[in-house]
């Protein structure tokens, strides 16, 4: 498998789409919440907020996934996008560094998300120097 310097993340509570790519090729890996799709039926005067936790494990299993990433765009529908960049910043500060955006997206299909992957990173690149050797 090749390793790119861009990657793609769509997620949401219950899979993540890592997408690696460069103008020509492309990898995708997915990472999936053991959870399940879990609801939680929220009930009048009741203590809890009647959301799930988030799911720590699933979490440390998509930034294991990012380890290689040069640039990283987080994508997404709901809260799992931004639980993730909380989740980089405060127990991966070195990675947080290579966070170039976060961005709310539905469901594309693959080849939707790889595009908007390219064209946002064309973008991103001109405003930042591309690293060259070890990302530190």
């Amino acid at each position: 498998m090749t390793e790119h310097f861009h990657f793609l993340v769509w997620i949401d509570h219950q899979i993540a789409k890592i997408i690696n790519f460069n103008s020509e090729e492309s990898n995708m890996c997915f990472v999936r919440s053991g959870r399940g799709a879990q609801h939680l039926h929220h009930k009048a005067n009741a203590g809890d907020s009647g959301h799930v936790g988030i799911d720590t494990d699933f979490l440390k299993q998509v930034t294991h996934a990012l380890q290689a990433a040069g640039a990283i765009m987080v994508t997404g529908p709901a809260s799992a996008k931004n639980e993730l960049v909380t989740y980089i910043h405060r127990e991966h500060p070195e990675l947080a560094k290579r966070l170039s955006g976060v961005a709310a997206l539905d469901h594309p299909t693959d080849g939707e998300l790889l595009a908007f992957g390219r064209k946002f990173f064309r973008a991103d690149d001109r405003m930042h120097p591309q690293r060259i050797g070890p990302v530190t």
